[in-house]
């Protein structure tokens, strides 16, 4: 039986007329409905002909989350009278519940992509909603991509809506070709904002890891909002640890403690979204799932940690993880209207108001962010490798595509030109990540298709942390565990098990040790990260990244380990052990056997030459032997290698040859060609020009210390022209002055300089030049200290002289300070010894 009335009170209904018109004209439309005007449940049932007559089609409905697949799937077949998998059905990974009479099928993106995959027609279907798309999944931009080709090429009559909690729809509108917008009103109830921050500085999140404080000021915060407002409490934090540990710090309030996420057992989730049944109140601790994409009834009040989960990819450490991001302003609002959703409500903000503008508007597109390996071998099975041809409202990083074609390429699942292959097919359909993926296909071989299904469903979703960091003790507790995880992981290895049997990759049990079986399976998935010990707790890793395990870890005795799950803790090279397995060294080699490197190694290190045999995995070495007769070649760039790092200080240089040098580089910088550049980083460019052939005989640093530089250097001058017998006369060591001292130029600063005593330049009227460049002359007194600084002679004696000489006369009278020192004869002598000659 129909329930006529909890539709009619939906809000979208006053929008159906105005969708249905936009998907007759246009067969596509954006529809934009604030959460809780019915956009979910309403639009399928009207869109598929289950309410209000008209023709019955096939809808399939993608939600982000298995947890809002169920959960619209059981509210649609509730307002038509039934239960799901009959009219109404869903499917999930790892569970389907429809029937032959199932015309709306709720799924998730995920499992959309792999059917498009499958059957690019999507036979049978009539239309497809793309829900919460505002929320950015990778999934959801990845299906409406795939979703638009099929319209465009095999499929025109195909309906297609993109339906939003948010008024941001123009980017999809425009990406579905000026889809028509059709907008919902929403009831919505006032919203009273409480500015709620944390009395002292918390700090920020980093990683994974959330200051305790902060936790501890939430629930404080949710204990206020019981104390002060009526209704249920939904308390928004990041993770489930979160949620864990919130829920322990609220022991003994006067409310239900219910804790809603993506890995919460069914009973859990149903109660949740059922409401109160006794008229107790609730505390409903959730993640961002809450946001939108369910429907908590009864919650009044709204606590708002401020804190979101964001994947991340570190591609330079090959470390993939979920981070810890301030939520963004978007986010904010969605969290406090579900404070107003039925009557009016409050929202605690955990952080200060002046902080609120300085939030991202938005969520970052997952695009933007994640690992793009699962995405890029997606698109090559759809045919278009560097997904150029796709539909996205943002394209993909070229970075972290190219670091995912590298994976695949790794992996066997795509050629050398980026083309799919047949592995790469079956992996597609696994629904996993390509590098677990890869772990069970040819874990299944070496261990049997049951336990390496065991393995990779450990890895597909990480253990509690009470499991532990050791990944066989890990399984050994979800074997024996009656948790909810242990539950989950229980269903993931039926799955996974019966596509290895039915793929023929190993159905057996497999023999030898369950520990080297982990640790092979692990291995096998990441190979960049069998790491080696390096001693105390320490690793390192053939990615080249070093790892450390925590204090009393079981693990820290291992000489290899294949590293799970790590991330990198805030201002540390090295990353954190969060789960891992024990392997032997052959296990390292048979993993990660496209990393081995065998062969001669010549290069600089340790301030001289090292010439070395070696055999490594990435960055971890396994044997080194000394190379006693290195080829030449390898040796000379090991030598540039030092000449590079160190400097041109390596070779011998003199006064004479350091002032050559600074020479050539005042001509340079004034004349230009012919007159050679000497920097540093021109000189190594033309090391063959001028540190031949002594460079070419060297082989170690000492050899490097005999070359001339100042012979070497003469090498460059412009002896071709002619022009270099004219250096001594452009740029000349010395220049004569009228007291008949040759005294020396410095050419080292940004203009000539001539330091000279002020009295061996009387009668010299104008001041000397150098290739057209007028010298800075430091002029100095008897003694050899300075005394003034001119680059116009003419306009000291004129100017400067005067006061210059009457503080020479008072400190140096036994010299000479003519009134007019233009019309005497220069001297380096005083007054008595010019007397006596």
């Amino acid at each position: 039986m129909i329930r006529t009335d909890a539709l009619d009170q939906l809000p979208v209904r006053t929008a159906v007329p105005a969708l249905e018109r936009a998907l007759d004209d246009r067969g596509v439309a954006v529809l934009c409905a604030p959460p809780g005007t019915g956009k979910t449940t309403l639009v399928p049932l009207v869109l598929a002909g289950l309410t209000g007559g008209g023709p019955v089609r096939r809808v399939v409905v993608a939600e982000p989350r298995r947890i809002a697949a169920r959960a619209a799937a059981r509210r649609m077949a509730w307002l038509i009278g039934e239960r799901a998998g009959g009219r109404v059905g869903f499917t999930v990974r790892g569970e389907r519940v429809v029937g032959r009479d199932t015309v709306v099928e709720v799924v998730t993106t995920g499992v959309l992509l792999q059917r498009l995959q499958r059957d690019q027609e999507l036979a049978g279907v009539d239309a497809v909603i793309i829900d919460e798309c505002h929320e950015r999944h990778l999934d959801a931009d990845t299906v409406a991509a795939f979703l638009l080709d099929v319209r465009e090429a095999i499929r025109p009559d195909l309906r297609l809506v993109a339906a939003s909690a948010t008024t941001d729809a123009q980017g999809w509108a425009r990406l579905l070709g000026d889809a028509p917008v059709v907008e919902a009103e929403g009831v919505s109830h006032p919203v009273e904002v409480v500015w709620a921050p944390p009395a002292a500085p918390v700090r920020p999140p980093h990683g994974m890891r959330v200051d305790p404080a902060l936790l501890t000021h939430v629930a404080a915060t949710v204990r206020r909002a019981l104390a002060e407002r009526d209704g249920d409490v939904l308390c928004f934090l990041p993770g489930v640890g979160e949620i864990g540990r919130v829920a322990g710090r609220l022991a003994g309030v006067p409310a239900e403690v219910l804790q809603v996420h993506g890995r919460a057992p069914a009973a859990v989730q149903d109660a949740v979204l059922a409401g109160s049944s006794g008229g107790g109140r609730r505390v409903v601790l959730a993640t961002s799932v809450a946001e939108s994409s369910l429907t908590v009834p009864g919650v009044r009040v709204v606590v708002d940690s401020g804190l979101a989960r964001e994947p991340r990819t570190d591609h330079a450490r090959g470390l993939s993880a979920l981070t810890t991001v301030r939520a963004s302003q978007a986010a904010g609002r969605q969290r406090a209207g579900r404070a107003g959703r039925e009557a009016p409500g409050a929202v605690y903000r955990c952080w200060a108001q002046a902080e609120d503008g300085r939030l991202a508007r938005f969520p970052s597109p997952e695009i933007k962010v994640a690992d793009l390996a699962a995405f890029a071998l997606q698109a090559a099975c759809w045919g278009d490798p560097d997904a150029s041809g796709l539909a996205l409202l943002d394209p993909p990083p070229a970075g972290a595509m190219g670091a995912a074609r590298e994976v695949l390429t790794a992996v066997g699942a795509v050629d050398a030109e980026g083309r799919v292959t047949g592995r790469g097919t079956r992996m597609s359909r696994l629904g996993l990540h390509p590098r677990l993926a890869r772990a069970l296909l040819d874990g299944a071989a070496e261990v049997g298709g049951r336990r390496a299904a065991e393995v990779v469903a450990l890895l597909s979703e990480e253990p509690p942390r009470e499991y532990g960091d050791d990944l066989a003790a890990a399984l050994r507790a979800a074997r024996r565990g009656g948790d909810g995880y242990a539950g989950r992981w229980r269903q993931e290895v039926r799955r996974l098990s019966s596509f290895v049997a039915d793929a023929g990759a190993g159905g057996g049990g497999g023999s030898g040790p369950d520990d080297a079986a982990v640790g092979l399976v692990a291995a096998l998935a990441f190979p960049e990260r069998v790491a080696r010990a390096r001693g105390e707790g320490a690793f390192l890793m053939a990615s080249g990244t070093g790892a450390e395990l925590r204090d009393g870890s079981g693990l820290r005795s291992a000489p290899w380990l294949a590293v799970a799950v790590a991330d990198r803790p805030a201002h540390s090279a090295s990353a954190r052990v969060r789960l891992a397995a024990v392997i032997d060294e052959d296990t390292a080699r048979a993993a990660a056997g496209h990393l081995r490197f065998a062969g001669e190694e010549v290069h600089w290190a340790g301030g001289d030459v090292v010439a070395r045999r070696v055999e490594r995995l990435g960055a971890v070495e396994l044997s080194v032997r000394p190379l006693k007769q290195p080829a030449p070649g390898l040796v000379r760039e090991a030598l540039v290698e030092g000449l590079r790092r160190e400097g041109l200080g390596l070779l011998r240089w003199t006064r004479e040859t350091g002032q050559l040098r600074e020479r050539l580089a005042f001509l340079h910088r004034e004349l230009g060609e012919p007159w050679p550049d000497v920097s540093q980083g021109a000189l190594l460019e033309r090391t063959e020009q001028w540190l031949e052939p002594e460079l070419s005989r060297a082989r170690r640093r000492s050899d490097l210390a005999r070359i001339d530089a100042g012979q070497a250097l003469r090498r460059l001058l412009p002896w071709a022209t002619g022009e270099a017998v004219r250096l001594d006369e452009l740029a000349p060591e010395r220049i004569e002055v009228p007291s008949g001292s040759r005294i020396r130029v410095e050419y080292g600063g940004a203009q000539p300089v001539l330091a000279v005593k002020l009295q061996e330049l009387f009668g010299l009227r104008e001041t000397p030049r150098v290739a057209g460049v007028p010298v800075l002359v430091h002029l100095l007194s008897p003694a050899g200290r300075p005394a003034a600084v001119t680059a116009d002679l003419a306009s000291f004696w004129q100017d400067g002289y005067r006061a210059v000489r009457a503080e020479l006369r008072g400190r140096y009278p036994k010299h000479p300070w003519p009134e007019d020192p233009t019309t005497v004869e220069a001297t380096r002598f005083t007054k008595a010894r010019l007397k006596r000659e």
